[in-house]
């Protein structure tokens, strides 16, 4: 059964039981209240009837004296006799006219007093029997001596019974045709539903996820269906997009060193003997492997949440240092200048936060063409550790800016780069896991600044009150590979 035959039912089942409570609680508690006033009513006039006393004759009459106000009822709808026991009226009320028979003979002899409702020629009346004893005897069948009884009209209650019953039927009939209407109605509410649903069905059988429901221009729940719908196509479009081009990257990225170490084997084995360059280049390929495969194994498991995040105090100023005397080892064509230092501390992972710096400073000497510098600041800044490298490379447009986090992502794909490409996007998930984040400025032809920012620990390492006199501002250069460093006084522990 669909969602739309379900909440019809429930909303019938829901609607038949309040409507019959409601049409039970409104045609009883007016009967009920109604009847039971009517019956205060009666007995109230017996009560009166019997304040004039009653007197038993010694021939066996029966008298009683009944009040002035009795004696001529103005109402039509109330009235009275007395009988005997023997029943026969010698009182009754006068609009009563020549009737002269018990209002009820059928509750006769009782020596209790009796409610009942009869029809007296077409005409239905409550009648109230109650049976008199004589002053001091025992009220017991025998000593009977007669009964009064009272009656009213109840032709007016029972019409207003039927008024009120043909009130509920009409009642019942509107809400039934509201019913049926919303019955019509409903399948147009849930067109919309049925839409998506066709457009999911279309979509698994087609494998397009470019497609889009509509409705997304409403304002209702359905419209904020269909749009969180749509994000979620999109999101899982873009994903897919991303894998099939993960696969095509790792395809590539894998068969160049398996190309060129294909070509030295067989170049060896047609030479007969091992040959050092070819050696040098399968080794280089297959360290080339070696940091691709790891890289996406680390990739693979931050996105299982796999990797585990050691916490603990970390001196980041010696990380850095460590970087900077590893780029100093290499033989580059820009000038990496140390130009900001400051002793700063963070809780995490320090050789995680050693492969931050390192990817992205190895990054901007990447893309800085040569001649070009790199600078590379460490500071605080209002309760956060701020890590920079800036670059005076090409620069990157604002179209590839926002995508240079993903996996594979080059902004020059013409140019091979000797990187898996998953640099930034390890780069980033390591700042995030430690808290941070990281944040990218780059203007085409001026260079591009990344910046990190990584919370400070509460507590930072103490330093001794007695520090050496800080050093003078000192330069160094590396002749051989192009790098300078001028160093910001600062001090070691």
């Amino acid at each position: 059964m669909s969602i739309q035959n379900r909440l019809l039912f429930i909303y019938t089942t829901i609607f038949i039981v309040a409507f019959l409570l409601f049409a039970a609680i409104v045609y009883a508690l007016p009967r009920n209240r109604i009847d039971a006033e009517i019956d205060a009513d009666l007995a109230e006039m017996v009560a009166q009837l019997r304040k004039g006393g009653l007197e038993l004759r010694s021939d066996g009459t029966l008298r009683i004296v009944v009040p002035d106000e009795f004696l001529t009822l103005k109402t039509a709808a109330s009235f009275y006799i007395i009988a005997t026991a023997d029943g026969e009226i010698p009182i009754s009320s006068d609009n009563l006219g020549n009737y002269r028979e018990l209002l009820d003979d059928s509750v006769l002899p009782t020596d209790k007093p009796v409610y009942s409702s009869v029809t007296v020629d077409d005409t239905s009346i409550r009648v109230y029997t109650y049976p008199l004893f004589p002053t001091g005897e025992a009220e017991t069948l025998d000593n009977v001596v007669g009964y009064i009884q009272v009656g009213r009209l109840f032709d007016s209650i029972k019409s207003f019974y039927r008024f009120l019953i043909i009130a509920l039927f009409v009642g019942f009939a509107g809400a039934t045709a509201s019913l049926f209407l919303a019955v019509l109605l409903t399948p147009s509410s849930f067109k919309p539903l049925e839409d998506i649903a066709e457009v999911a069905r279309q979509i698994t059988n087609a494998d397009d996820l470019s497609m889009r429901v509509p409705y997304t221009e409403r304002e209702d729940e359905i419209g904020v269906l269909a749009r969180s719908f749509n994000l979620l196509l999109e999101r899982m479009e873009r994903l897919f997009q991303t894998q099939q081009q993960l696969l095509a990257d790792v395809s590539h990225e894998l068969r160049t060193p398996l190309t060129a170490i294909r070509g030295n084997v067989d170049l060896m084995r047609r030479m007969g003997e091992g040959d050092e360059e070819s050696l040098d280049i399968i080794l280089e390929e297959l360290e080339r492997m070696t940091r691709l495969v790891g890289d996406l194994l680390l990739l693979a498991r931050a996105d299982a949440g796999g990797i585990p995040i050691e916490r603990k105090s970390v001196e980041v100023d010696p990380l850095l240092f460590e970087i900077y005397h590893q780029v100093m080892m290499l033989d580059l064509k820009v000038s990496v200048t140390l130009d900001e230092i400051d002793q700063v501390c963070v809780m995490g992972d320090p050789d995680r936060l050693k492969q931050l710096m390192w990817n992205l400073v190895s990054n901007a000497v990447k893309y800085t063409p040569a001649g070009g510098e790199v600078h590379l600041r460490l500071s605080k800044d209002d309760g956060w550790a701020r890590f920079e490298v800036q670059d005076t490379g090409e620069g990157i447009s604002p179209q590839e800016l926002p995508y240079i986090f993903d996996r594979f992502y080059r902004v020059d794909k013409s140019r091979s780069q000797s990187g898996s490409g998953l640099g930034l996007s390890i780069a980033r998930y390591i700042a995030q896991a430690h808290g941070g984040s990281i944040e990218v400025a780059s203007e085409v032809g001026q260079g591009t600044t990344f910046t990190v920012l990584l919370p400070l620990l509460k507590e930072e390492r103490p330093y001794p009150d007695n520090d050496p006199e800080e050093p003078e501002e000192e330069e160094t250069k590396q002749k051989s590979g192009g790098i300078r460093a001028i160093r910001t006084p600062f001090r070691r522990p």
